[in-house]
């Protein structure tokens, strides 16, 4: 693996696509696929939108030098920004030769919500659908969640929260986690949530309002951790201040976690799966504590150096829906070379942490315009009208 990372950047395209297939990341048909353009098919487009009128290409790339959990990864990411897969890959060498990338999963389950906007008798509510919680799971187990229960999911618990009207009366809502296995799980969560209102109302006698999964997940959070023993003292203790800055104002928090984010957006894309959902999760449980706050934290100690971690729900699939349509979208779960839905979440948290370490390393010795902005100056010559041999010169 490390023959594939060296050098790999400098190298022609026809050069990459030749040196990711001698390591078995593509086969010639990938290869055909990706050197004629991606996806051409229209009339696949119209499986995915409405009013379809083409595609907005996105580049795809690869970042290298990533070795998580012990195992040598490549990281196809799909996205416009000029610097970020170019990080990416000098941070992970970094953190591969000097120090560890390990990641984990607390929890596997998704949350779906069912609301009644007034409970007349909340006490009486919450006792009786607690009585009846076993039998509402086995029947949307039976007639809903079959297929995941026959892999190893499917509903696991209900819970009954109360929520305090602006007019004096109750909102009852109850939590349905559901184990999706290797699906992101949002359309059999509805499904399964739809199915069980009239269940709930015929028990409970009061009625139910709406029915909708949550993109906060808290019952499943991904966290990844970086360490660094023998970083400098003086980088190291520059690393932690400016992490302490984005834990404790939600200004930096902001740009902070859209650090993260360039590093996990890109891999959600590339697979197809929902980016937006796992924004909306990141930002909510962010700001979990009544604060915007950093979802990673850097600490510096002589004795252990420089230790990071990730933090937050990463809810991705491998089957289902685009990730299994979109032909680029295979090629990227085929790149990774992963078997569930758990390890393409762990693998983002790992990338998104070492994206954070890469911005707040150049934050803090040579600056945002030495680093980032360096690289979006060959963008501009070329906007400019520059000739592509010319813009090495415009740059120095």
């Amino acid at each position: 693996m490390k023959i594939l990372f060296e050098g790999f950047s400098k190298l022609y395209m026809r050069k990459r696509y030749q040196r990711l297939q001698e390591a078995g990341f593509l086969m010639p048909a990938d290869i055909s696929y990706l050197s004629s353009g991606g996806l051409q098919d229209l009339e696949l487009a119209d499986h995915f939108i409405e009013n379809a009128i083409g595609y907005m290409q996105i580049p795809l790339g690869v970042a290298s030098n990533f070795r998580i959990d012990g195992v040598d990864r490549i990281i196809p990411m799909a996205v416009e920004e000029t610097s970020i897969i170019a990080a990416a890959s000098k941070t992970a060498r970094w953190v591969r030769e000097e120090g560890t990338l390990t990641t984990g999963i607390e929890g596997k389950c998704i949350i779906g919500q069912i609301q009644l906007a007034v409970v007349s008798n909340f006490e009486k509510f919450s006792k009786v659908i607690s009585q009846e919680k076993m039998g509402l799971i086995e029947l949307a187990n039976r007639d809903v969640a079959h297929g995941l229960v026959a892999r190893g999911g499917g509903v696991q618990d209900l819970t009954i929260r109360s929520v305090a009207r602006p007019d004096g009366k109750t909102m009852g809502i109850i939590h349905v986690y559901l184990d999706p296995v290797d699906a992101m799980g949002a359309n059999i969560m509805n499904q399964v949530c739809e199915y069980l209102r009239g269940p709930i109302q015929k028990i409970s006698g009061e009625t139910v309002n709406m029915c909708i999964l949550s993109n906060l997940v808290d019952s499943r959070v991904t966290w990844a951790e970086v360490r660094l023993p023998r970083i400098d003292s003086d980088l190291g203790n520059r690393i932690a201040e400016a992490s302490l800055f984005a834990e404790l104002d939600p200004y930096r928090a902001a740009t902070n976690n859209k650090g993260v984010l360039n590093g996990v957006d890109p891999i959600l894309v590339a697979t197809g799966n929902d980016w937006r959902a796992v924004e909306a999760g990141v930002h909510a449980y962010a700001a979990r504590s009544g604060q915007y706050r950093s979802i990673t934290r850097w600490t510096y100690t002589k004795e252990l150096g420089l230790v990071g971690r990730f933090e937050a729900p990463l809810i991705a699939g491998t089957v289902g829906g685009v990730t299994k349509l979109h032909p680029t979208a295979k090629v990227s779960l085929q790149i990774l070379g992963i078997e569930s839905a758990s390890e393409l979440s762990r693998i983002m948290a790992a990338v998104g942490l070492v994206q954070n370490l890469g911005a707040l390393k150049a934050l803090t010795t040579v600056g945002i315009i030495e680093g980032h902005m360096r690289l979006h100056i060959r963008n501009l010559t070329l906007g400019a009208g520059a000739l592509e041999k010319e813009s090495p010169i415009l740059q120095r």
